[in-house]
């Protein structure tokens, strides 16, 4: 790779021209890294309900075309720029939406994972070393002549094309002998669902917990009370097809609000008497928090929100109803501080502490971006992998 460092890269990309448009495969330039950023070739890239969001542009303020998404993906770095000493070529690298530069007061301690510089921020398009962007096209969507254009990044990474430029604090270095297809759900769901049970709830042997919403990052969730030993593990989800998916992840109980003629919340404290000692809301809907705030026992149950809520509501709970001893916490990206700790648990999946195989449901060629996003926007992949590009061996 030692002949592009310091060159414009000439790639392909999956272009966002705007909401819902179909993304359009084509040309871009991406700049060489400046300062502290690295430039990083994308081997792998899976597709999460964030990107299918900022496609679809339902949150308008978060709007910025043209656009590269995607942020769970695993590559191997190009080139970096100056001051950055803890990554170098050839290494094997994660990116990140949330960012860890280990020298802030937020990264130095040990309280959050929420980097002051490098936090996850679905406003953010820009790079943070000059405010510009290391993307641009020189055709329209329509392959047109045209002038120069820039490409906006998005959530810190942008891993829907062949190259993209990330700020270091948001470039994580892997062990070369991890499994790269599986090592792509580390940048997102399978982090954010294990890491809500590990670090934000610190799930216990022989405990309780209730998921409600069994997409990937619900799984996930169960997938870590399973390997932390939680002995009820109870699915909430209105669509029963995706219980047979959960007894792999280590459901034991499932619950379909559809056969019931009570509150979810009443259902479960009949199968565990009280109630639960954790609840984890998945599907980001408000109704449904307050259920699983109801589904914990009185005294020291505690609810983790690790869903995307949009809506302008706020908690339907009122204060006294905290009063009884139980918690509610939120979690971002599991807990997990990304360059600190998610090398260990890259580890710890490749001995099979947690199981990654079954979030990869599908497998496409980066040509078929578009069939992936109908395939989730259809409830019929929890992850789809697209192959980006190959990894040349030496």
């Amino acid at each position: 790779m030692a002949d592009t460092q310091g060159k414009v890269i000439t790639c392909r990309a999956a272009v966002a021209w705007g909401p819902e448009e179909p993304l359009v495969i084509q040309e871009i330039c991406v700049d060489p890294p400046q300062k502290m950023e690295v430039r990083v070739k994308i081997l792998y890239s899976s597709i999460c309900h964030t990107d299918l969001g900022a496609w679809t542009g339902v949150n308008e303020a978060e709007r910025a075309f043209p656009r590269i998404l995607g942020h769970e993906a695993v590559g191997i770095v190009e080139s970096v720029g100056e001051g950055v000493k803890d990554v170098k070529e050839g290494d094997h690298v994660i990116p990140t939406f949330n960012g860890e530069c280990g020298e802030c007061r937020v990264c130095t301690n040990g309280v959050s994972n929420l980097c002051e510089r490098y936090k996850v921020d679905p406003m953010k398009r820009l790079m943070v070393n000059d405010g510009g962007t290391r993307f641009s096209t020189t055709t329209n969507k329509d392959g047109s002549s045209s002038q120069s254009q820039r490409v906006y990044h998005f959530l810190n990474t942008s891993t829907f094309t062949e190259y993209t430029v990330l700020d270091s604090a948001c470039v994580v270095k892997i062990d070369p002998n991890a499994p790269l297809k599986q090592m792509s759900l580390l940048s997102c769901g399978v982090s954010t669902g294990v890491g809500a049970a590990w670090n934000t709830a610190n799930v216990k042997e022989g405990t309780t917990t209730a998921v409600f919403g069994l997409g990937s990052v619900g799984l996930a969730v169960a997938e870590g009370a399973r390997a932390r030993g939680a002995s009820r593990i109870i699915g909430v989800d209105a669509n029963a097809s995706k219980f047979e998916k959960g007894k792999l992840m280590g459901v034991t109980d499932f619950v379909n609000p559809k056969d019931l003629t009570k509150p979810v919340h009443e259902r479960i404290r009949e199968l565990i008497g009280g109630g639960v000692d954790y609840s984890f809301e998945c599907t980001g809907n408000v109704d449904v928090l307050r259920e699983a705030f109801l589904a914990t026992h009185a005294g020291w149950g505690s609810t983790v929100l690790v869903g995307i809520y949009l809506t302008p509501r706020t908690l339907p709970l009122h204060p006294m109803e905290l009063f009884d001893g139980r918690r509610i916490t939120g979690s971002i990206f599991g807990g997990f501080k990304p360059k600190s700790q998610l090398p260990n648990f890259a580890q710890q999946c490749m001995k099979g502490v947690v199981k990654l195989e079954p979030f990869i449901t599908n497998e496409l060629p980066f040509e078929k971006i578009n069939d992936a996003f109908q395939l989730l926007r259809d409830g019929k992949s929890l992850r789809c992998l697209l192959q980006i590009s190959k990894l040349l061996k030496k």
